[in-house]
């Protein structure tokens, strides 16, 4: 029996699975800039954040009281969204400090004169080669990886070998067997079209699209439908053994005397999605956007990341929950792509995965 995944990991990814018209540049986009539950002045922080971002009464309380500063949190609809509004708000930004903006979209907004450069003496040094640039732009907060998940009962149960590669979905054996979510409106989708880029380059990528399509992949558009729904781990009336979720989703199918999941992540198949936090130019409290940093790479924020955000914190000294430790282990070599490169091609990139797969 599996524990309660869905209340306890739906609400952040239901906000973060729906990317919202990727396809659109950013200049294209709404500049519908959201609001703020207060007036700004000179003792507020204003905040701009993705609808994902979580922070316990007791952090918020804990920076108020070190930094003078209340904190004005303002919210902006997913990530892909924040970073359409940073962008077009840059000459008069939304706040003094943003979070939540990830490698999909960062260089972007970096380019586009977003954010101040600003070098935190919390940052880890481990953290150190998520970084966008040599600048400091961003600050890495917290990181998770995308990656195809199985239905380890599923396989035992039926004598299949369990796949370990992407190439491996394009076999016989696999037809049929996986669900995942279409990039142009899921973030996860996303992710893992990356992934596919990153493994076959941008020649064969759409090659490997065609032959998971002939082997009987199904795309959908969200990852609660697809893990939900579709997925046989998933406690539900699913098909398909094989989904793509996140490397910590095994953490929340733990059977209930805690010895085991009933499900693994393949962690060849993982691409690595980093949050950041940086202080918006022209931002009318810069000081108080660094004390904010400050405070996200601090223990106490740090160990709230999993459990509210269910992201992997970047200070390595902090202790995560014990359901992770065993069971959402962080890849060694997950795939990668140079973020200027994905802001050069994500666009195109996603019309013709959505005019080879879907037509």
């Amino acid at each position: 029996m599996i524990t309660t995944h869905a209340r306890r990991r739906l609400p952040a990814l239901a906000a973060t699975a729906v990317a919202g018209a990727l396809v659109l540049s950013l200049s294209a986009c709404s500049d519908d800039t959201g609001t703020s539950s207060s007036p700004t002045d000179d003792t507020t922080l204003d905040v701009v954040v993705h609808d994902s971002f979580s922070m316990s009464d007791e952090a918020k309380a804990a920076f108020e009281q070190e930094s003078g500063l209340t904190l004005n949190l303002i919210t902006t609809g997913d990530g892909g969204a924040l970073a359409n509004k940073l962008v077009l708000t840059k000459d008069a930004p939304l706040g003094d400090v943003a979070f939540g903006i990830d490698n999909s979209f960062a260089s972007r907004a970096v380019e586009e004169g977003v954010f101040t450069a600003y070098t935190s003496p919390a940052l880890p040094e481990d953290a150190g080669d998520m970084l966008i640039d040599e600048d400091g732009s961003l600050t890495p907060i917290d990181y998770g990886d995308v990656c195809l998940n199985i239905d380890t009962g599923w396989f035992a149960e039926k004598g299949v070998p369990a796949p370990t590669t992407l190439t491996d979905l394009t076999t016989p054996a696999y037809k049929d067997l996986t669900v995942v979510t279409n990039p142009a409106t899921s973030t996860p989708g996303l992710s893992f079209l990356f992934a596919t880029i990153g493994e076959f380059g941008q020649d064969g990528y759409l090659d490997y699209w065609s032959q998971l399509t002939d082997n009987g992949l199904k795309v959908v558009e969200g990852w609660e439908d697809a893990y939900y729904t579709d997925f046989t781990g998933a406690g539900g009336d699913g098909s398909r053994p094989i989904v793509l979720s996140y490397a910590s989703s095994p953490a929340f199918t733990v059977t209930e005397d805690g010895s085991a999941s009933t499900t693994s992540a393949l962690l060849g198949t993982c691409f690595r999605q980093v949050e950041y936090a940086g202080v918006l130019a022209n931002g009318s409290n810069p000081e108080g956007a660094q004390e904010f940093i400050d405070f996200l790479l601090g223990e106490q924020f740090q160990a709230e990341v999993p459990e509210a955000m269910y992201m992997y914190p970047v200070n390595p000294d902090v202790e995560v929950p014990a359901e992770w430790a065993s069971f959402a282990p962080v890849p060694d070599a997950p795939i990668a792509l140079d973020p200027a490169e994905i802001s050069a091609n994500r666009d195109s990139w996603i019309k013709a995965w959505t005019a080879s797969v879907i037509g």
